[in-house]
């Protein structure tokens, strides 16, 4: 199989690397300063076994490849708010054959959140969900880092909604080759729920830096809690966090890396420094708020750090800039509650 990875960006990039050490035909999507680094100077992995540069074949749009393969997959590794555009792009692109990607190739879903399987499936046949756990950290176009061992990341992979199937088991099979351990699981969303909830913390980091002040740390509880009632309101099952971290105890631990290139923050923190204008907060704090709505809770916390977060990226504010007790004040001042422990 060719593996199309569409964003080769923090997640993108690592696994299509991996993918690439390990003999498997990769081809990375990107844009922008990062497309062009990519080009020139080839695609800068560095893990806790070393720095190594990767000269892939690198585009910028489905035109630049003709017609896809039929034995191709679509990985999908734009951030959310990227993916109605991707998919959009990338569904009526013809396979040698006479079909098109959207009915007869394979896309998964590696993203946070739970929105872009959804709206995959109303273009595509056949879309997996895949649950990320990777520490790495993009901030410099054509360098990726990722500090995880002896595993890279752990990639739940299932059929979207639910199922399993034997293109699950292949991929997961290649990724297994590249140091990416992937179970495949009949209950997909249940493993990206869990992490929804604990990418709720994304906005509190990116906002604040490290959440390691337990100010910061009693805000992400706050957070949690209301994430846990919506779903359980909305009867949506997730995995908690005792069983995330069964699985990925001695699997997944972080290693010192060349030059001090580990993870500095998430996904969320990353946009931020890199300026991009965006952020993943509306499908990650903002899934919990539109459950909320639709279900009757109320998601005070999140809505603040929904749209705190938004504005620190559109005025590309710097990441973690915001001093603690100002988030501590203002989550104080829409809930009525001091979220401080007390002492």
């Amino acid at each position: 199989m060719r593996y199309i990875i569409i964003g080769a960006g923090a997640v993108g990039g690592s696994v299509g690397g991996r993918l690439a050490e390990a003999g498997h035909d990769v081809v990375l999507v990107a844009r922008g300063a990062h497309l062009r680094t990519l080009r020139e100077r080839g695609l800068t992995l560095t893990t806790p076994d070393g720095t190594r540069t990767h000269r892939l074949p690198v585009v910028s749009e489905p035109a630049e490849l003709g017609e896809l393969r039929p034995d191709d997959v679509l990985v999908l590794a734009v951030k959310t708010q990227d993916s109605e555009a991707a998919l959009s792009a990338w569904s009526t692109r013809p396979v040698e054959g006479g079909t098109t990607a959207a009915e007869s190739l394979p896309l998964v879903c590696a993203q946070n959140g739970v929105d872009s399987e959804r709206m995959a499936l109303r273009r595509f046949a056949r879309v997996y969900g895949m649950c990320v756990w990777l520490p790495v950290t993009h901030v410099e176009p054509g360098t990726v880092a990722a500090a995880g061992a002896p595993y890279t990341g752990i990639l739940h992979i299932g059929r979207y909604p639910t199922g399993t199937d034997a293109t699950a088991h292949r991929i997961a099979a290649d990724l297994e080759s590249a140091k990416l351990l992937s179970p495949v699981v009949e209950d997909v969303m249940r493993w990206k729920y869990g992490k929804l909830l604990a990418n709720l913390a994304n906005a509190v980091e990116a906002l604040t830096g490290p959440v390691v002040d337990e100010d910061a740390l009693a805000v992400n509880r706050m957070a949690r809690a209301e994430g846990e009632a919506v779903l359980a309101a909305a009867g949506i099952g997730a995995v908690g966090e005792k069983e995330h971290l069964e699985v990925r105890a001695g699997r997944l631990v972080l290693q010192p890396l060349d030059g001090g290139t580990g993870p500095r923050g998430g996904s969320s923190w990353q946009s931020l420094s890199r300026g991009t204008g965006t952020i993943e907060v509306d499908y990650l704090n903002g899934e919990l708020a539109l459950l909320g709505r639709l279900h009757g809770v109320p998601t005070p916390v999140n809505d603040a750090l929904q749209r705190l977060a938004n504005t620190f990226a559109q005025e590309r504010r710097a990441a973690g800039s915001l001093p603690v007790a100002e988030l501590v004040a203002h989550v104080e001042r829409v809930t009525g509650t001091d979220p401080r422990p007390v002492t």
